[in-house]
């Protein structure tokens, strides 16, 4: 860049994503670019996410907590909670809504209101010209720090509702808005006390209630979404231009991915297969596909978390870790399996692979439905013998000469856009303001 491009001082921006790699590593991507223009980015974080943003070079302001769990409580508070949910990752995204969804969202208002009065106290110290919030649910220290805020949309764009997109969470086909109806008046329904007790917080905070079903207003001064063309809904009202900017790629640096030599198959596609930080906690789950894959003819890189004691055997076509910089692996691929989080749905996209989407919870079955609807890739259900069909799944995909050129053009549109950069120019064109 320019040197005249350039900021002429250096405003502090403040990166707050929620407690999941996938929010944590698209604002570190946003992070590099606005380092890159001049300006200062940190990180605000909750206590059991500290160290991911330092070893990219950031500095890290974890939120003081409150709470009475231990250290170690906290710093495994959501892969507890999601090991507690795993029976209910085969339901269908109806049958989730209240064993699921409802739960999470307390849990998620708790984290809230518990970080409350203590990010106030780091927003004052901190003082920063901006703050970047990635999360699903608002924080009322954020909308009254006195500068502007931006909204970051990192899951599937059915997050932001219009008559023309399915409901949020529903995996429902655009095709039918019968559904629709029937979801939305569960979901409703289901989250009711969540959002009674979500408004009554908002209110004491002096902050406006979130229209039914919603944890989120839209910010007044820019949305930035995760949602490439490919994949976009036509909405009915379109989301004002001034206010809310697309991304069509945002994806973080990261250094080369050597692959590593296996014992058997080295010429073999490479697949790559993660369920995320949490989805990695269905250890059952992922041992089924560790042993389904042994029996293909593929080499597989396997994301397993903090689980990987639990793996004693590994086949000699599997190849486990606990991370991957997964930017860089998918440079080396020929397929993602994945859960239909939407920074690795739109990872997939980015580096033009297909994907086979076994979603397990929220909008990894938006993203599901989607990926199927547009042609780039399969929606295995876990409630429909997922494993039984993945083999198929991944033949066909592999095979499917069209498939890999429409990916291949929607990979070259998305790297030219500079995602990462556009996102960090809005941003500090707020200050322009």
């Amino acid at each position: 860049m320019e040197p005249s491009q350039l900021m002429p001082k250096e405003p502090l921006i403040a990166l707050f994503p929620e407690a999941s790699f996938g929010a944590a590593l698209n604002c570190i991507g946003i992070a590099q670019a606005l380092q890159a223009l001049g300006a200062k980015p940190v990180f605000i974080c909750h206590a059991h996410f500290q160290g991911i943003f330092a070893e990219y070079g950031f500095a890290e302001f974890p939120i003081p907590t409150q709470t009475k769990l231990s250290a170690a409580e906290q710093q495994h508070y959501w892969e507890n909670f999601i090991e507690k949910n795993i029976p209910y990752f085969d339901q269908t995204p109806l049958e989730q809504l209240n064993s699921y969804v409802a739960p999470a969202w307390e849990a998620i208002i708790d984290t809230a209101i518990e970080a409350e009065k203590p990010l106030q106290q780091l927003l004052a110290r901190l003082r920063p010209d901006v703050i970047v919030l990635d999360n699903v649910v608002m924080f009322p220290a954020i909308a009254s720090a006195g500068c502007p805020w931006v909204r970051m949309v990192s899951c599937a764009e059915t997050e932001l509702p219009d008559p023309a997109v399915p409901p949020y969470l529903s995996a429902c086909s655009s095709a039918d808005p019968a559904a629709w109806q029937t979801f939305t008046a569960r979901y409703n329904l289901a989250v009711a006390p969540a959002h009674k007790r979500f408004a009554r917080f908002l209110e004491s905070c002096q902050q406006p209630p979130c229209p039914p079903g919603q944890f989120l207003n839209d910010s007044p001064y820019l949305n930035l979404l995760l949602a490439p063309a490919p994949v976009r809904y036509a909405r009915q009202q379109p989301l004002p231009a001034e206010r809310y900017l697309y991304l069509e790629g945002c994806v973080r640096q990261e250094a080369p991915y050597i692959v590593p030599q296996f014992p058997s198959q080295n010429a073999a596609p490479l697949i790559y297969l993660s369920f995320g930080s949490l989805g990695a906690a269905d250890v059952e789950m992922m041992q089924r596909l560790i042993n389904t894959a042994a029996t293909l003819p593929y080499r597989f890189l396997i994301n397993v978390g903090a689980y990987r004691e639990h793996y004693a055997t590994v086949p000699d076509n599997v190849y486990l870790d606990s991370w991957f910089p997964q930017p860089a692996v998918l440079r080396e691929c020929q397929l993602f399996i994945h859960h239909g989080g939407n920074n690795s749905f739109c990872e997939a996209l980015y580096f033009g692979l297909p994907s086979v989407i076994i979603p397990y919870c929220w909008d990894g079955h938006d993203n599901a439905r989607r990926a199927e609807e547009v042609a780039v890739g399969r929606y295995l259900p876990r409630f429909a013998d997922p494993l039984g069909a993945l083999p198929a799944a991944l033949a066909e995909l592999l095979a499917d000469q069209p498939m890999h050129q429409r990916l291949h053009d929607f990979s070259a549109t998305m790297q030219s856009s500079r995602g990462t950069e556009t996102a960090a120019r809005a941003i500090l064109d707020l200050l322009k303001a």
